[in-house]
């Protein structure tokens, strides 16, 4: 005869357990928001380096505006919202002329428009070049998909453009676990754009733990260009951060009416780019170098805030200092109390643990907790506090 208990005991966790996936929720929730625990509407900061928006495809179904955590909340609870994750450069569009008569409840004055924003079909619920949304409710495995850094738009692996061939060359770099060794990811179409990053040093890019490495970085940080191998010898970290010194790509005074012309790529045939950790360190800051990345409209991938890593440790940061603050809440409310209300606090707390620590010492592991144990736990301390 089956055991009763059987499929229920193969879904109980333990309160370690539940308490590591409720952190750990709460830290990717961090993460995404930055940190923002969506009280005030980001509207007055202006063009934000990098923030979580939102679209509402209830009041804006064009997709054609995205709104801030705390219009979201506010002002669009109940709404079909599309989480966007993270964009860049963006202002939060809530209230404004694409919402016709509907104002925002945190700052009803705003602009008409936000003309700096970008958006993309991510705002209308579409994603990757098959323009299927995320979470696709045709789809029972949901795949993780890699945003790219230029578009901002959102791919599946399988559309990145890799045929049989590229898996060799092209692998997705990851390591033997399966995580990724990438920091950055360019797709297709937007490689087109960044063709001239083929003049920096392989050390750029990422390497997959099965496949060829590129060149390797030395012990002072000093890379050996493709275009001339000794060109930067005497260049260290610090003079790499300097606008309109030395040319990294050409070892010599930038001052030169010359700059390094991209190489030619088979445009019918682009292919998508893997950024190492720390790529942006590379990159040159000369004054020719940056009046490309301008021209080319991509002048923030010279910003290293404007990183998703800088993103994610900022929000990390934020949260040390939210836990911080509560830590000094509750210390501070344990001082301002009497002898005896402390005490009266400390010993029941220490009867809780005694009493959880008692219940999980008979209870029957193989088992579930169901709501009635909570509920006559409590009902056994209460009953011991009356005692007293």
């Amino acid at each position: 005869m089956a055991d009763p208990f059987e499929d229920e005991a193969e879904q109980t966790v333990s309160i370690h357990e539940y308490l590591k996936d409720v952190e750990e929720q709460e830290l990717e929730a961090d993460l995404v928001l930055g940190g923002d625990e969506g009280k005030k509407c980001t509207y007055d900061e202006g063009y934000m380096k990098r923030q979580a928006v939102f679209s509402c495809l209830t009041c804006t179904p064009d997709g054609n505006a995205g709104v801030c955590t705390a219009c979201s909340l506010s002002c669009h609870d109940g709404h079909e919202i599309v989480e966007l994750w993270t964009k860049r450069n963006f202002r939060c569009d809530c209230g404004n002329s694409k919402f016709g008569q509907f104002f925002c409840k945190l700052i009803p004055n705003k602009d008409t428009e936000n003309v700096e924003n970008s958006y993309n079909h991510n705002f209308k619920g579409s994603y990757c070049t098959c323009g299927r949304p995320y979470p696709d409710p045709d789809v029972e495995d949901q795949v993780e998909m890699m945003q790219c850094l230029v578009c901002e738009d959102w791919f599946h692996e399988e559309h990145l453009g890799l045929d049989s061939a590229d898996e060799m060359i092209f692998k997705i770099p990851r390591d033997e676990d399966g995580e990724p060794l990438y920091e950055d990811f360019i797709c297709q179409s937007c490689s087109v754009i960044c063709n001239f990053l083929a003049n920096y040093p392989k050390t750029i890019y990422a390497s997959s733990a099965c496949g060829p490495s590129g060149n390797i970085e030395n012990n002072n940080g000093i890379y050996n260009s493709p275009k001339e191998d000794n060109a930067l010898t005497d260049t260290t970290p610090d003079t790499m951060s300097l606008v309109g010194a030395v040319c990294l790509l050409l070892g010599k005074e930038s001052e030169q009416n010359t700059v390094v012309n991209p190489p030619e790529l088979d445009r019918n045939k682009p292919k998508p780019m893997f950024l190492a950790k720390n790529w942006r360190d590379s990159l040159c800051t000369c004054e020719k170098c940056v009046n490309l990345f301008i021209q080319k409209g991509i002048r923030y991938l010279l910003d290293k805030e404007d990183s998703i890593v800088e993103y994610e440790k900022m929000a990390k940061q934020k949260r040390e200092e939210k836990l911080q603050q509560q830590e000094g809440v509750e210390c501070n409310f344990l001082n301002n109390l009497g002898h005896v209300q402390k005490i009266e606090i400390l010993n029941g707390i220490a009867d809780m643990k005694n009493e959880i620590h008692s219940f999980l010492e008979s209870f029957d592991s193989s088992k579930p907790i169901t709501s009635d144990d909570v509920h006559q736990v409590f009902e056994n301390l209460a009953k011991k506090r009356k005692r007293v």
